[in-house]
Order: C-alpha cells, then sequence, then structure tokens
C-alpha cells in the first residue's frame, strides 16, 4: 500500500511539472578530493534529465572561500568527465546562465539578502560568536536542542539602523515560524512533515558579506531555471527554508528528490574512515569509468530486467525515478571488484592491451618512478621488483612486519593515525608539504626520522628496501596513500571511539610550542 501510495505520488508530482523543459543540475563544492557520493548523485541528475529531453547543468558551490580550491574544482571536473558525466552548462563550457560558479556571483547574493530584509522575511543579527556559544551552552544546560533564540527580532528598528550606521558586525537571518509543521513534496517520499520548532532561523548572509549555501544555493536554482533538484536525503531537514525561502521571493520551487545515501557495510554514512571514497582512487586502482557508473547505478536503481550490467546510455534509455529504492545502498568494495571483473572479462585481448596502456599513461608518474628505480637497478628486468608496488591497490602485510625494537605499539598506531590526519589536511601535495609533515610529526613525537620512517615503508611500499618513501607518496598521490596508510592503521588497531577522541587532543597539542603542549595536555 506504502509502495502504491509513493508511485502514485511521484506520477502526480512527474504530470505536474513537465510541461516545462526539464532542468537538473549538480553542484559539487572544491574543497577536497571528489568523491563518489557526488558522482552517484550527478549520474541520477544526467539519467533523469535526459531521459525527459532536458539538460543537465554542473554549478560550482564555492562559498566556502578558505577551503575551496582550484586544484579541488579541476579534479573533480576531471573525474566526472573520465565517468562520462557530460554538462551542457558549466564553469569549464559556458552557457546562457553564467557565470557557473557562486565566488563570481556575489553581487547577486546580497541583493536578495537585502530584498528579504525589505520585505520582512529577514532580519539583521548583531550577537557575536561569544553570546552565541553562551547561548547554546545554556540551552544544552537546560536540555534542550540548540537553536538561534531570536534575539535578533527583539532590537527595535532605531537600534538596527543605530548599530548599522556605527559598523557592527553582522549577519542577515531569515524569519522561520515557531509553530506549526511544515509540508514537503518529495519526489520518492511523496508528503513529508516537518515540524517548525526544528527548524533554525538560518544565517543567510555572513558576517564578510558571502552568502551561505542556502541562499545561493535557492538563488542559483531561480536563475539558472533549475526544475528538478535530485540531491542527497541529507538535505532533506534543510527544505523547509529553502521552500520558505522561494514563498519568501514569490518564486516556483523546483521539485525535489531526495536521493538515499551510500552506506559503509555497517550501515553509517559512507565515509573515508570505512571507506576509499575518492573517485580518483578507484581510478588509480584500476576500475573501469564504465564499471564504476554501473555500480553507482546499481546503488539506488535497477533495470526492469534486473540485469547488472548496463551502460550509461543503457540506463538512460530505461530510467524511471519510480524505480530507485529508498534503503540505504551499501557501497561494497568487493561486489565492485566483482563487477569491474565482468566489464574487464568482456573486453577483447586488444581492447585490454590498450586500456591497459591508458591506465598508466602518466608520462609524468612513470618517469618519477623511473627516476625513483634507476639508481637501484642493474638489469632493466630489475625494475617489476622495484616498480611493482606503485601498481598495486595495497602491498601484501602483516602486523608482524610493523613491530619494531625502537617504537612501541602505541607508538606506530599513533604516528600512522597523526600522519593521516595531518596529510589530510594539506591543500598542496608535493614533496616538500609531505616531508615536511612527517619530519615535523616525528620531531612532536620526539622520535628519530630513522626510527620514524620504517612504519611508512612498510604500509606504503610493503618493505623497507624499497624507493623513497616521501618520493612515493607524491608519485602515488593523496588518494592511494590515505588509502594505504588506512589499511595499515586497520591492520595494527586503529584507535577505539574512545581513544580517538584522546588522540585528536594530543595530536593538536603536539603542534603547539612545548610549554604550551604540556599545559594542553
Amino acid at each position: 500500500m506504502t509502495r502504491l501510495f509513493r508511485y502514485n505520488s511521484v506520477n502526480f508530482i512527474l504530470k505536474t511539472h513537465f510541461s516545462m523543459k526539464v532542468r537538473t543540475r549538480i553542484a559539487p563544492s572544491p574543497t577536497g578530493f571528489p568523491h563518489v557520493g557526488t558522482a552517484y548523485i550527478a549520474l541520477f541528475n544526467l539519467c533523469f534529465a535526459k531521459q525527459h529531453g532536458g539538460e543537465f547543468i554542473l554549478r560550482i558551490e564555492d562559498t566556502d572561500q578558505l577551503r575551496s580550491t582550484p586544484e579541488s574544482e579541476k579534479m573533480i571536473l576531471d573525474s566526472l568527465r573520465w565517468l562520462g558525466l557530460n554538462w551542457s552548462e558549466g564553469p569549464d563550457v559556458g552557457g546562457p546562465h553564467a557565470p557557473y560558479r557562486q565566488s563570481e556571483r556575489m553581487g547577486i547574493y546580497k541583493q536578495y539578502a537585502l530584498e528579504l530584509v525589505e520585505k520582512g522575511h529577514a532580519f539583521y543579527c548583531f550577537a557575536t560568536a561569544e553570546e552565541l556559544d553562551q547561548m547554546r551552552a545554556e540551552q544544552q544546560a537546560r536540555g534542550e536542542t540548540p537553536k538561534y533564540d531570536g534575539r535578533g527580532l527583539t532590537l527595535s528598528q532605531q537600534e538596527v539602523e543605530r548599530r548599522l550606521a556605527a559598523g557592527e558586525p553582522h549577519v542577515i537571518r531569515m524569519k522561520v515560524p515557531e509553530q506549526g509543521v511544515c509540508k514537503i513534496n518529495d519526489l520518492l517520499r511523496g508528503e513529508v512533515e516537518i515540524p517548525w520548532a526544528q527548524v533554525d532561523m538560518q544565517v543567510l548572509l555572513k558576517t564578510d558579506g558571502l552568502p551561505t549555501y542556502h541562499l545561493a544555493n535557492v538563488v542559483d536554482d531561480h536563475l539558472m531555471e533549475i526544475t528538478h533538484v535530485l540531491r542527497g536525503e541529507e538535505w532533506l531537514p534543510s527544505a523547509p527554508k529553502h521552500q520558505l525561502l522561494y514563498q519568501y521571493f514569490g518564486w516556483d520551487m523546483p521539485t525535489l528528490c531526495h536521493m538515499p545515501l551510500l552506506r559503509n557495510p555497517d550501515k553509517s554514512k559512507l565515509s573515508k574512515r570505512k571507506n576509499p571514497t575518492s573517485i580518483n582512487y578507484y581510478k588509480d586502482i584500476g576500475v573501469l569509468p564504465e564499471a564504476l557508473l554501473n555500480y553507482l547505478a546499481r546503488m539506488g536503481w535497477s533495470m526492469p530486467d534486473e540485469r547488472e550490467k548496463f551502460t550509461l546510455a543503457e540506463m538512460i534509455e530505461h530510467f524511471d525515478i519510480k524505480r530507485v529504492s529508498l534503503g540505504g545502498p551499501i557501497f561494497d568494495v568487493e561486489k565492485l571488484n566483482w563487477l569491474n571483473g565482468q566489464w574487464i572479462k568482456a573486453l577483447s585481448p586488444a581492447e585490454l592491451l590498450n586500456t591497459l596502456l591508458a591506465w598508466k599513461a602518466d608520462r609524468k608518474m612513470l618517469e618519477d618512478i623511473a627516476a625513483a628505480i634507476q639508481p637501484r637497478i642493474n638489469l632493466l628486468s630489475e625494475a617489476v621488483n622495484w616498480a611493482g608496488f606503485y601498481f598495486n591497490q595495497f602491498p601484501q602485510v602483516s602486523k608482524e612486519q610493523f613491530e619494531s625494537k625502537k617504537l612501541s605499539e602505541e607508538q606506530v598506531r599513533q604516528s600512522l593515525q597523526f600522519a593521516i590526519w595531518r596529510l589530510e589536511s594539506l591543500f598542496t601535495w608535493n614533496n616538500d608539504t609531505v616531508s615536511q609533515t612527517l619530519m615535523d610529526l616525528a620531531s612532536q613525537m620526539e622520535i628519530k626520522l630513522r626510527d620514524f620512517m620504517p612504519t611508512f615503508f612498510i604500509a606504503i611500499a610493503g618493505s623497507t628496501s624499497s624507493t623513497p618513501v616521501m618520493q612515493s607518496m607524491v608519485t602515488l598521490g593523496p588518494d592511494l596513500t590515505f588509502a594505504r596508510l588506512r589499511h595499515a592503521l586497520e591492520i595494527v588497531g586503529g584507535p577505539s571511539k574512545k581513544e580517538t577522541k584522546v588522540w585528536e587532543k594530543l595530536n593538536e597539542s603536539l603542534k603547539l610550542p612545548k610549554n604550551d603542549a604540556v599545559d594542553a595536555v
């Protein structure tokens, strides 16, 4: 009965909204490595648009100016193109709704934020970070869920004007009803009810004048004529804010569709701590783009004939949003590897050879490997043994290999975990940054470098007899490096939840000057 209701709801929404040309979008944030979750959402947006004769566009959500980088944006665009997920409009191809980077549209958002203030739908808030922290602490002490208390609404117009004239720092927040229920129509879920009491008075424009995602997302979707928003279900709690903004502006709201999240085998949200999540990682270990797309499609959808192996073109031809399952799909690397094997086995020997040659056709990487092994070989045939680990998914290692006469088991475990945390925060991945990070860590842990590095040789290359490990990490790239370090940490024993909290504080304290670090611990 529930399934029938969902199907009828879907049919109603589809019939209602397909009088206009369908336009969908993917809007990744360039703040890290390209995530398989981004590809998953992009795939379904593309298929939905193409199946209805519409357009799929790409927009860069770089409102987080501190973490957004051009390098990350390039990686995201390159990885999506490698998968065959092409867009008709975007920052690299242009289009009638340019620019497609939010950082290039800043003037637009301020105009709309001020419009909401003038209409009485938003207000100025002058509360400092310290005041808001105190407010949340008091709410928690009373057993309440931390939430903005509306103090900005108590200020008189004269007081607001006086503080603005004085140049006091402020944000613009949206007004939200305090009582009642917000009803959201979702393409997959039908009508969803969310109490307004659970919805915060969202900041729309920050102190620095930059918009939050919520304002920028609504404004851009409207101006770019987006008709359907297919996004992860983690955005469902934010839907009332977005619906309210559309109402405040007097705009038609796109049809919402909240896709089920990819999950780890333990049903938790897919995360790099438990599964490699970078598209580049799977590319580097030899997963074919067709196979990865095929697998991501099977995560939330099935072909009418239930076949497991199919192309993107076949998916578009048979795509029906009603076949999306709401159950949290499990991202199983072993199943992906099996499916990739089916694609490989379907190639002719000539096609496989071409695929292999294309897989490692990065001349710069091959030159780096050649330079690393050159001082160590007398015969060309010896290159295989010295260079083999560069091409493996993981080296073959055991817990016994990590045993050290100089380091305790806990020091080995901590050195791997601290290194992962620190390397993950690097914006630039080169020999200088990687080497300095590891040398600083060894020094702060008060471990001699010659005693510190064997752990990393084994984790990366599977042996202490190898090419220089720091350079090897640079050559392998961050995705494979992180995967191998996490694999090694799993073998020696990763930290428990309790240990993780302690270690996080310890790792941060090690970075402080010695006297401060002692005090912090």
